[in-house]
This record gives C-alpha cells, sequence and structure tokens, in this order.
C-alpha cells in the first residue's frame, strides 16, 4: 500500500545517521520547521543540480526559519563524498533500506533516463510545520527549478 501525506497529516517520525557519521531524529528538530526532500541518488545529473539549488538558496531558507535535510538510500560514506564534493551546507540523510521514504510515500516505480523503470526513492518533498504536521507534500518534483517553485509555494518569492 502506497502512502499519500497530505497537508494536515502528521509527519512520520524518523531517526537517520548523516554524513558526518551522526544521528538526525525528526524529534530533535521540533518546534522549527522542516524541508524534507528525497532524492534518488548522490552524484547523479538532476541530485547534483537539486543539492546544489539547496545549497545556493540555503541562507535565505534557513533565515525564514526552516531546517533542509535530504535523504536518499546511498550510504553514509557516499553522502560524506557528495557533500564535501559540492560544498553543501546541509544534513544529508542515509535511509539505505528505505523505510522512511517509504513511510512518507516517495518510493515507487520510477523511469530512467534510459526508458527503463526501478522501484526505488522518488523526487520528492515534504515541508513540516513546528508542530509536526505536514505543509506541503509534492512527489512529482522534476530537479530543475524546484528550489525556485518551493519558495514560491511557501510564499518566500512573488
Amino acid at each position: 500500500m502506497t502512502v499519500q501525506l497530505a497537508p494536515g497529516d502528521p509527519a512520520p517520525s524518523f531517526s537517520l545517521p548523516d554524513a558526518t557519521g551522526g544521528t538526525v531524529s525528526l524529534g530533535d528538530l521540533a518546534g522549527g520547521r522542516v524541508i524534507l526532500y528525497f532524492y534518488p541518488a548522490a552524484f547523479t545529473p538532476g541530485c547534483t543540480a537539486e543539492a546544489c539549488d539547496f545549497r545556493d538558496n540555503l541562507a535565505s531558507l534557513t533565515g525564514a526559519g526552516y531546517t533542509v535535510l535530504g535523504v536518499s538510500k546511498d550510504p553514509v560514506e557516499t553522502l560524506a563524498d557528495f557533500t564535501r564534493e559540492y560544498g553543501l551546507t546541509f544534513a544529508l540523510l542515509s535511509d539505505e533500506d528505505g523505510t522512511v521514504a517509504q513511510r512518507y510515500g516517495a518510493w515507487g516505480e520510477r523511469r530512467r533516463s534510459d526508458g527503463t523503470t526501478s522501484t526505488g526513492p522518488l523526487r520528492s518533498t515534504f515541508v513540516i510545520s513546528e508542530d509536526g504536521a505536514v505543509v506541503l507534500a509534492d512527489t512529482n518534483v522534476t530537479a530543475d527549478g524546484h528550489v525556485a517553485q518551493l519558495r514560491r509555494d511557501l510564499g518566500l518569492d512573488p
């Protein structure tokens, strides 16, 4: 059964290892607003562009009170390399077995650029309020222009 989170739903809790070897839990961020985005794999063109877009807009997002977290099935070591290579300044979390992605409805069949399909993480973004409720749930994200659209959806840009 596929989960379909909607605005007002409670955000599923999680605790995942990050690129530094630490652990990030949603509960530790209670009282703050969170942008949680899922992406298929580090170092792929779309995922790299999206991560760099979040990096380049991080100051304005954090200035508006948001904590940005990226989640993929990559192991911690790969996330550490990805963070270092692209100067990423927000937490990347490892969901190797896809459990958290599945709980958020960010897991399913996707078409690859070569026309084949696979099952795995779907490019998705969730905004979570200070009280832990989902404010925005978008499971149909494209990497190009995503952060600009998210900023508009959050009322940060006209």
